[in-house]
């Protein structure tokens, strides 16, 4: 009896390690297909202009082909890359931080005060997440210009809007998990709603804020459409904006100094999300599960 439940579990055990091996195999394979872009970006990114054009773009750059950075430099002065990056960090940074703060709080007031205002208001924001932008996107911009918001100091009203069906979903499903005892220990200590949100709640918060934090940073900074529609394009030009004036006449593009600046768009983000893809697991894990 002993022998067979040995053997028994001795094949399950390899089972499970044949599984195993399989599943990485196959994830590793997933990672390649998705880095395959990144790599082939890269590699055209330090080729000249004209070996991108007359030459297979799989090609390595070595020999004549290879600019160094070339491109970068370019790219980076033809963009006036330097105004391009303070738009994008200031809309970025600006509009994250509302989010965070705004979805917070609207988060914890629909957990804490179960009223049917409140379950409408969470419904009408994870509704928000399936309404198509092209469905606004005609009409946003003359409200963006009735309101002012056609600059990028305002502009985070607007992904406010947009990312605030996300960012209750999560705060919300996360607070379901937290326990109200610490709450009413803080409320008899003589705390008032806003100390008890900043004070106790806010600590608490630490894992989803950090994992909403990093998903809409890499939305809003990689977000094209919405500030080309609403601002204005000659006086204001994130990098994704600045990127596609690399398309010249005729269908001319400069393929080199294109693909240079989307690399340097890329690799903050890519840097963020591997510093922090811990944190996004769990947050999303915290956010979405859980209550």
């Amino acid at each position: 009896m002993a022998k067979t439940k040995a053997y028994h579990d001795g094949a399950v055990s390899g089972a499970k390690r044949t599984l195993d091996t399989c599943l990485s195999v196959f994830l590793g394979i997933l990672s390649i297909i998705w880095l395959y872009p990144v790599a082939l970006i890269l590699l055209n990114s330090l080729k000249a202009e004209t070996s991108i054009s007359t030459t297979s773009v799989f090609e390595l750059p070595i020999g004549e082909a290879f600019v160094g950075l070339h491109n970068y430099i370019y790219g980076i002065t033809q963009m006036n890359f330097l105004s391009a990056f303070f738009y994008s960090l200031t809309i970025t940074v600006t509009s994250v931080l509302l989010i965070l703060l705004c979805c917070s709080m609207c988060g914890w007031y629909i957990t804490r005060v179960n009223s049917l205002p409140s379950r409408l208001m969470y419904l009408l924001c994870v509704f928000s997440m399936v309404v198509p932008f092209q469905m606004v996107m005609f009409t946003l911009s003359k409200t963006a210009d009735t309101l002012r918001l056609n600059n990028p100091f305002n502009i985070c009203i607007i992904y406010l809007g947009f990312g605030a069906g996300l960012a209750v979903f999560m705060f919300t499903g996360f607070m379901k998990s937290v326990p109200i005892a610490i709450e009413e220990a803080a409320m008899i200590d003589g705390c008032n709603p806003l100390q008890i949100f900043f004070n106790v709640v806010f600590p608490i918060l630490k894992p989803t804020m950090i994992s909403t934090a990093i998903l809409e940073t890499m939305w809003v900074w990689n977000d094209y459409l919405l500030p080309t529609l609403v601002l204005d394009i000659k006086k204001y030009r994130t990098i994704p904006m600045a990127i596609q004036y690399f398309r010249g006449s005729y269908g001319r593009v400069e393929m080199g100094p294109m693909m240079a600046c989307i690399m340097i768009t890329v690799i903050p983000i890519i840097i963020m999300y591997l510093l922090c893809q811990k944190h996004i697991i769990e947050g999303v894990i915290a956010g979405a599960v859980k209550g």
